[in-house]
């Protein structure tokens, strides 16, 4: 008993880190060290478990269905849309963390100013606070999806178009809220990729998948093949093979549970352009770029058929472009098709 019980003591502290202690203890290893990512980090946390508890309830109180109201997008609003729109950006702009916001349910980017009209503060978050909200009314794994970059424009100025209309490249750190069975939350600054799992009967996240990693090849392929015939001919010829490679096909219709699963799993997810939409659906700015950092981060790949994701120069906040995104050898597969 004397030798198990240090031993027992020791595996629980390695265990149970929270995502508060993980932030501080890694602080180093982003470049801008100030403890205002920290803040940012610990804001969104916040957020998370609001809109996670809310996303509990659904079905219980009047939280499901249709707002009544279209977004910039021209798609119809979620009620759970919008609630979660207004928790992040209430929590952002209340800890006075930010300096612009830019959300897929705006029109526009939000600038944030303190009293005096000026902002201090270096960052900018863009965000999809409810991905695949739609599903909710059927009990479907929905998501978040953030992206923050630093702030372009002159410190204590009004933030600018040019703050959000950043490369990829250019983001200090990216991550996803997924709630289904379990809520987790997955981020990373550039050095490697976390995971944290909602422990709800402390209110806590805490570490459960340390140093995500995507395998170079598998065997899931992701695609809403109803656009089949609206598909370019590579992508047609792309499906073609996983169906004789005997691939599983997987598709749930929210972005952030496919990714997931390809993530955890090994796999490949399409959005491609069609006949109709050549640019496909999914946001550069909201989707598109905080999953290719994530993924890149994972050891995959993300490519809009023809040029990395994170190199593509943003020319409107809503700009939408094709995706494929996941296991390395997989999208390179695909891309010798295009």
């Amino acid at each position: 008993m004397s030798i198990f019980v240090p031993l027992l003591q020791h595996n629980m502290e390695e265990r149970y880190i929270t995502l508060g202690e993980f932030i501080i203890k890694n602080q180093n290893d982003f470049q801008y060290t100030s403890g205002e990512l920290s803040r940012l980090m610990n804001s969104i946390r916040l957020a998370a478990k609001i809109v996670a508890n809310k996303v509990n309830q659904a079905g219980l109180v009047d939280i499901t269905g249709a707002f009544g109201k279209e977004n910039i997008q021209g798609e119809q609003q979620q009620k759970l849309d919008v609630y979660a729109n207004e928790v992040f950006i209430e929590t952002l702009i209340n800890r006075e963390i930010v300096c612009g916001i830019g959300s897929e349910e705006n029109d526009d980017f939000i600038t944030v100013c303190g009293a005096d009209g000026k902002n201090t503060n270096k960052y900018v978050v863009l965000m999809d606070p409810l991905d695949g909200s739609s599903n909710i009314d059927v009990n479907v794994s929905v998501g978040t999806i953030f992206s923050i970059y630093r702030r372009v424009s002159e410190v204590g100025t009004p933030v600018t178009q040019a703050d959000f209309l950043q490369k990829g490249i250019h983001q200090v750190a990216a991550g996803y809220v997924i709630y289904g069975s379990s809520t987790m939350l997955v981020y990373t600054t550039g050095n490697g990729v976390n995971g944290f799992t909602l422990d709800p009967s402390l209110g806590t996240f805490f570490l459960s998948h340390p140093n995500m990693k995507i395998a170079d090849d598998g065997a899931i392929y992701s695609i809403n093949e109803g656009n089949f015939n609206q598909f370019e001919k590579g992508v047609k010829e792309y499906i073609a093979h996983c169906k004789d490679s005997k691939y599983s096909g997987r598709y749930i219709g929210s972005l952030v549970a496919d990714v997931h699963r390809n993530m955890l799993k090994g796999g490949i997810y399409m959005y491609p352009g069609t006949v109709s939409k050549p640019n496909g659906k999914l946001r550069l700015l909201y989707e598109c770029n905080p999953f290719a950092m994530i993924i890149e981060q994972a050891g995959g790949k993300a490519t809009d058929g023809h040029q990395r994701i994170l190199e593509i120069e943003p020319t409107e906040l809503h700009q939408r472009v094709p995706i494929f995104c996941g296991s390395k050898n997989m999208v390179a597969k695909l891309e010798s098709y295009l």
